[in-house]
């Protein structure tokens, strides 16, 4: 099992309704837009999610400049729809009981959405990790997406 008291939470404040923030996480064409850091992609074709719990998600992000692939999977274990998604977080063919488990919450502030992103499994030191650096940048991607900027 995967120590869950190691992890980081990150915060936002985007300006899109949780509607339109659940779709880019949820809709693989939304998905494929942000889905990755900067300097590296994800091609639409890579991306598959059944987000419905038990469903599956996959997807591969690529590097801008060597091509070099970045393959992700998991498994759904909540789905509330415009509230909360809760995911584990691997590679292809890894138990998921052995992934850290992501957990999205969506909160409304008039036109605005709260979302709290919480990562179980990982230690995500600032500045140090490559993987809670990374998903700070994604978040700063999707922030940009919702807003077509």
């Amino acid at each position: 099992m995967i120590d869950t008291t190691q992890g980081f939470t990150l915060v936002r404040e985007l300006d899109a309704t949780p509607e339109e923030v659940w779709a880019c996480w949820t809709e693989p064409d939304e998905a494929a837009h942000w889905w990755h850091p900067r300097g590296v992609s994800t091609p639409r074709e890579s991306v598959r999610i059944d987000a419905r719990v038990g469903g599956s998600y996959a997807y591969t992000m690529v590097h801008d400049e060597t091509g070099e692939e970045y393959p992700t999977a998991g498994v759904y274990r909540e789905v509330e729809p415009f509230r909360r998604l809760s995911f584990t977080w691997g590679n292809p063919g890894d138990d998921p009981d052995d992934c850290p488990l992501i957990t999205v919450t969506l909160e409304p502030l008039d036109s605005r959405t709260r979302m709290t992103f919480d990562l179980r499994g990982h230690p995500g030191l600032l500045g140090e990790d490559d993987i809670r650096d990374g998903w700070e940048e994604a978040l700063d991607v999707l922030a940009e997406h919702v807003t077509g900027t």
